[in-house]
């Protein structure tokens, strides 16, 4: 299967030239910037999970037994329907599973969440194994065989996530059957053993999918609040309420560092790099994923070492859907519509189960110049995001008379990121 990385091209379609968008991309950051210091002097966003409009329509409907076990089972009917495919089917460009993998549920997880919340952890068929398992020896899902460790924190979602980006970006034969099953099959056999020694808490902090999906989801504009209320709120007061936990830094710079990756390596430059020294493709490619990830992370040390890391993680946020939307958008409309396809015939026999399998695919959301344009909207639009709240955030840390200063490395990281951006995009 051929795995789209990017858009369709089209950069050089746009009426701005590359160093234009660099320079109003670096003015829009920096008037934001001022703004903010000179009209935004005291906290506004939401710290400590108590803002939103109550729904209690909505409510009703969301935490009814029956509308949740839907969800369950929903999610448990959809992972044994692609596994038929995937432990059955033919290892061919035909079958839905690698589509099923990198673009339904990686890519598509992004606008899900974004859209409604955290929906992994409502559909997450790990999290229904594990209950109807324990319901079935009566015990508190809750409960496992030890408590979470404090300083766990989301550190084993972190190394999750790393495993899942360098199958996505490096591994050889990827989209082959035989390295999917290996890897999802090393996912399930860890989620399961987690589970049982910390019980479903696990899932919150060591499932790297649905951490993924609970980070962006806390940009929808339904969430809830701290006492469980389901709210209509401000996406960035569900950001600024994200408290910090050990682990989270990581996971974020994991986000933002594996998709500038996925940029770098469609630029010709590094395409003739990894054919030309020497080393093994697979060597090479997953040293520049580490470094790249390093990279972020090193600027990201240093742009916050007067606040200390973790209380600014969550303006990272943002940015890393930023490229996530710009990266995978063509992905996921024109790949999503084929996979969809030809998961109606996961067997390879002609079948036609889901009576999707002479669905077109259109292609009208996609144009070249279209997809550029929202690639270079979207990173500035995160970038932007991530401005106010590191701002918010920032006033609190630093408090109203020291915040400019202590907020000009915040600024230079996000220029130093934003430019890097536009320039991997040019260079894709």
């Amino acid at each position: 299967m051929i795995i789209l990385a990017h858009g369709v091209g089209g950069r050089q379609d746009l009426p701005l030239s590359l160093t234009e968008l660099v320079v109003g991309a670096g003015l829009t950051l920096s008037i934001s910037f001022l703004a903010l210091s000179a009209r935004w002097r005291q906290s506004r966003l939401d710290s400590d999970g108590t803002a939103g409009r109550p729904a209690p329509a909505l409510q009703r409907v969301v935490d009814a037994p029956a509308f949740r076990w839907t969800l369950r089972l929903v999610g448990l009917l959809a992972a044994v329907y692609f596994g038929v495919g995937l432990l059955f089917g033919p290892d061919t460009a035909d079958n839905p599973s690698a589509g099923a993998v990198y673009v339904l549920l990686w890519v598509g997880l992004v606008v899900a969440s974004l859209l409604f919340g955290p929906v992994w952890r409502a559909v997450n068929p790990l999290r229904t194994v594990h209950r109807l398992a324990v319901a079935a020896v009566r015990r508190d899902p809750q409960v496992g065989l030890r408590p979470i460790p404090p300083g766990m924190g989301y550190w084993p979602a972190a190394v999750g996530l790393f495993a899942f980006v360098w199958l996505e970006l490096v591994a050889p034969q990827r989209a082959t059957l035989p390295v999917l099953t290996a890897w999802l099959a090393t996912y399930v056999l860890a989620m399961a053993a987690g589970s049982v020694v910390f019980g479903a808490g696990w899932f919150e902090r060591g499932d790297p999918f649905e951490v993924y999906s609970t980070l962006i989801g806390r940009l929808a504009v339904i969430g809830r609040r701290a006492d469980g209320v389901l709210v209509w709120r401000n996406p960035l007061d569900g950001m600024g309420s994200l408290p910090t936990s050990p682990g989270l830094v990581a996971v974020v710079v994991v986000l933002l560092g594996s998709t500038m990756f996925d940029s770098l390596s469609n630029a010709p430059f590094w395409l003739r790099f990894v054919q030309e020294n020497g080393l093994p493709a697979v060597v090479t490619a997953t040293v520049g994923l580490i470094v790249v990830i390093a990279a972020v992370a090193a600027a990201y040390l240093a742009a916050t070492r007067r606040a200390g890391p973790g209380p600014l993680a969550h303006s990272i946020v943002p940015i890393a859907v930023g490229y996530l939307v710009a990266h995978y958008y063509s992905l996921l409309i024109l790949e999503g519509q084929r996979t969809v396809v030809l998961a109606s015939d996961p067997l390879g026999t002609g079948a036609d189960w889901l009576g999707t399998a002479d669905w077109p695919v259109r292609t009208g959301l996609i144009t070249p110049a279209g997809v550029a344009m929202l690639q270079i909207s979207v990173i500035i639009i995160g970038h932007l995001f991530g401005t106010v709240l590191a701002h918010d955030r920032a006033l609190r840390v630093f408090g109203p008379e020291r915040v400019v200063a202590g907020q000009i490395p915040l600024l230079m990281l996000m220029l130093t990121y934003t430019t890097a951006g536009l320039l991997l995009l040019y260079a894709s």
